[in-house]
Parts: structure tokens; sequence; C-alpha cells
């Protein structure tokens, strides 16, 4: 929501400026000129990109919209929830959980939290790795490791998107001249007409590199910067996963292995222990010693 307002102040500014300069508004009112740039843009993207990565950026731009989803009540009840499912598997052993963790879609556990349930690839981040601590005989170190693997692979793709976004914005300014030259071109054509017909055709040329620079600097690059933290913070919350699920297959408390990950919750986000505390203790379960 706050990217919108963002947008509105950078052209409500500049637009707001050029009239206050006594410029006329109808002047940077150029159809043909944004749909050389915009479209231009849109189709260098549909030509460099797979449909998984278009998608993606879709899917990023109403993100965007939305606001980042990992808030400190996304935290709160997710560490609750593995408190939950954690602390069953310490009084009644890791095979309690194992229907849980085959199929989280009945699971009384996940039922409870359906914003986790979802978040498909952290439901399957969990599960395949109590999977792994259930089994037995995996060393934490190696489930440490597959942990690490796939946070790195999943941010990967999930910075593909943004990436695409930015080289976008990079090249608007770029085409943005190629609108100003072509309406130079426009103009060369009227020479020997009224000056203020050539005056009009040179004004439109030159609407075309402003609109290249200020959509760049002053929207779709913003917007991807957006994008790329939130694609941050989803990987700050992967680790917060990862810290609780390896200090409990090291053998750790529930309630520790839970304090643990609210640790390394980013300072912006994280719930006191208290609340943390009270949450867990709120579903009647006492920690696990």
């Amino acid at each position: 929501m706050f990217s919108i307002v963002g947008v509105l102040v950078v052209f409500g500014c500049v637009i707001g400026g050029f009239l206050m300069d006594k410029g006329k508004l109808g002047v940077l009112i150029q159809p043909a000129e944004l749909v050389i740039i915009f479209g231009a843009a849109v189709g260098t993207v549909l030509t460099a990109n797979p449909i998984h990565i278009l998608k993606g950026i879709v899917s990023g731009l109403i993100g965007v919209l939305k606001g980042s989803p990992f808030t400190k009540k996304r935290y709160i009840e997710t560490l609750k929830m593995l408190f939950d499912l954690l602390a069953r598997a310490r009084k009644e052993g890791a095979i309690a959980i194992e229907a849980d963790v085959e199929e989280p879609d009945k699971s009384p556990t996940f039922s409870k939290y359906p914003a986790f349930l979802k978040d498909h690839h952290a439901l399957h981040f969990v599960c395949d790795t109590l999977r792994m601590a259930i089994t037995g005989g995996v060393n934490p170190f190696d489930v440490d490791q597959m942990m690490e693997l796939d946070m790195d692979t999943h941010h990967h793709s999930a910075a593909a998107p943004s990436a695409s976004l930015t080289t976008m914005a990079d090249s608007l300014p770029g085409l943005g001249i190629v609108a100003a030259v072509l309406g130079i071109v426009v103009t060369m054509g009227s020479l020997g007409g009224p000056p203020e017909a050539i005056g009009e055709k040179v004004a439109a040329a030159l609407v075309g590199t402003f609109l290249g620079i200020l959509l760049c600097y002053g929207m779709i690059g913003p917007i991807a910067s957006y994008m790329s933290k939130i694609v941050d913070e989803e990987h700050n919350y992967y680790s917060v996963l990862r810290v609780v699920l390896l200090a409990f297959i090291k053998g750790t408390a529930p309630i520790m292995a839970v304090e643990m990950g609210r640790r390394a919750i980013p300072g912006h986000v994280r719930p006191t222990f208290a609340e943390v505390e009270k949450a867990c203790r709120d579903k009647g379960d006492a920690p696990a010693a």
C-alpha cells in the first residue's frame, strides 16, 4: 500500500512542479510516446523470460500492493505452530506427528494455521525436514545442509522476477531515447510547416525521454526494489524455520528451539519473549522439558 502512495507522491510532485512552472499539462499527455516506451519494455520482458518468471512478476506486483506478509503476527503464529507440533513429538515420540507430516492438509495441527498451510513451499520445507527426523539415521549436519540447499535454490528462483523487472527499468531510459528519436524523425518531416506545429512535435519527442527516465527511477525501479526486499524477508522467514527445526533435531526442548528461532527474527518484526511464550501457553500445552 505504501508503494502506491510513494508512486503517487513521485508523480504528484513532478507534475505539480511542472504546473507551478506554468507548464501545460496537456503537453505531457502523449499516448504514442507511452505506447512506444512501455510497450517496447513489456516486449523485452516477454522476450527475455520464460513463463514461470512472467507469472512470478505478476505475483510479485500483487505482493507489492498487499505489502510484506512476514509481519510480527505471522512470526508469532509460525512459532506457535512449530511449538505445538514439536511439543507433541517430544511427548509422544516423533512417530506421533508422522501423519501430520505425510498429509499436512488433513493435519489437525496445520489446519489451525491456514496462512501457513497456504504457503506450500514453507509447508513442504517443514514437512520434508521433519520427515528426515522421523525416519532417523540422518545426521543433523546433513539435515542442515539439505535445508540450506533448499533455501538457496528457492531464494534464487524467487529473486528472478525482481531481477527481470529491474532489467526492464534499466531499459526504459534507452527506450525513451528511441521514442524521442522517432519524434524528431516525425518533426523533420514537418519542417516548413507552422512553427507552432513543429514546436508541438519537438515537445512530444522530449516527453518520450522524460517518460522513460520517470518510469525507470520513479516507478518500475522502486517497485522492483521492493519486490527484492520481500524476497529477502521470505529468506529470513525460512532461516527462522531452519533454526527451530535444526535445534529440535539436535535434541533441544521445543520451547528452547522456539526461543532460538525468535532470536533469528529481524528486529523490526521480532516479538518479545513474553509474546511468544503467551502464544505457546494459550494453546494449553505446557512446554516440554
